[in-house]
């Protein structure tokens, strides 16, 4: 048995997409361990002095449909009146015990592939802060956001998985660090090969950040990180992007990677690349 609680403040002002994405963001906990989803319960924070009781109702309606789409139940929840609505799901599923699937497992020789781009930490704030448009997000990332990470699992369950996290809040090299402490082995990232969401780039450069860049940084700098590739700031501070609802990082056979990502790109996860690989030095990161 699984159980996990997870819960955002609004990435977005719409509620049902803020909705959807505090559910997908949840929900993503127990797929990242190889288990599936069975019953959730509603884990709200609402102003209720402040904002119309309709926009909790389509927060909910938005979270209520995710759940539905990943074949769990909604028995209940808890709500608590607060200064800034936030929401998430206490979600239990169920994993064969033999079949944990954790981010300490990679095995030197694995090839890395991610399933979701990267960037949507500094589109947010820019979206508040009115550097870039709201209808420009709801193309080209909240889909990507909203959708569950079942079908991504589902899939790599099918090869000899290693090792799986999703990636969230630390960035991307954040959560390659702790699979590189947890597997005592080297990720080496390629960036060519790191996808970004279109505009993420533009926003760093025009002055945009995120309040979690900068503890990101600090973090991964403690610990061995080998940049041999010239990156200027803003391609620098996409590194260390804060994700909501991202995608999966697996760890595979390098002679499985091809045909995961194949099948993967069949079920409909067109984001997914390699994005690196595993090795058997010193125990860090190394971006090429």
């Amino acid at each position: 048995m699984i159980n996990t609680v997870d819960f955002i403040t609004p990435p977005v002002d719409d509620p049902y997409w803020f909705g959807q994405i505090s559910a997908a963001n949840s929900i993503s906990d127990v797929y990242s361990m190889g288990g599936k989803p069975l019953t959730a319960l509603n884990v709200v924070m609402f102003p209720s002095k402040h904002l119309d009781m309709g926009f909790l109702k389509d927060i909910l309606r938005g979270g209520h449909d995710k759940v539905v789409e990943a074949g769990a139940v909604l028995v209940g929840g808890h709500t608590v009146d607060d200064e800034e609505p936030k929401y998430g799901l206490c979600v239990n599923g169920i994993v064969h015990p033999e079949r944990v699937i954790t981010n300490a497992g990679s095995q030197p020789g694995d090839a890395l592939i991610l399933t979701k781009p990267l960037g949507s930490g500094v589109l947010f704030n820019a979206v508040r802060s009115g550097k870039h448009s709201f209808q420009e997000l709801e193309r080209d990332v909240l889909p990507s956001l909203a959708a569950l990470n079942g079908i991504s699992m589902e899939t790599a369950l099918q090869f000899d998985l290693h090792a799986c996290t999703d990636i969230t809040g630390f960035g991307i090299l954040g959560h390659l660090l702790e699979v590189a402490h947890g597997s005592d082995a080297r990720v080496v990232v390629h960036h060519k090969s790191l996808p970004f969401y279109p505009a993420a780039l533009e926003m760093y450069q025009k002055g945009e950040s995120t309040g979690s860049n900068k503890a990101n940084r600090a973090m991964v700098a403690k610990h061995h990180l080998d940049m041999q590739v010239k990156l200027n700031s803003y391609e620098d501070e996409l590194l260390y992007d804060p994700q909501t609802s991202g995608g999966l990082l697996l760890s595979v056979p390098f002679d499985q990677a091809g045909a995961l990502i194949q099948n993967l790109h069949t079920k409909g996860v067109a984001g997914a690349v390699q994005i690196g690989e595993v090795t058997d030095e010193p125990v860090g990161i190394t971006v090429g």
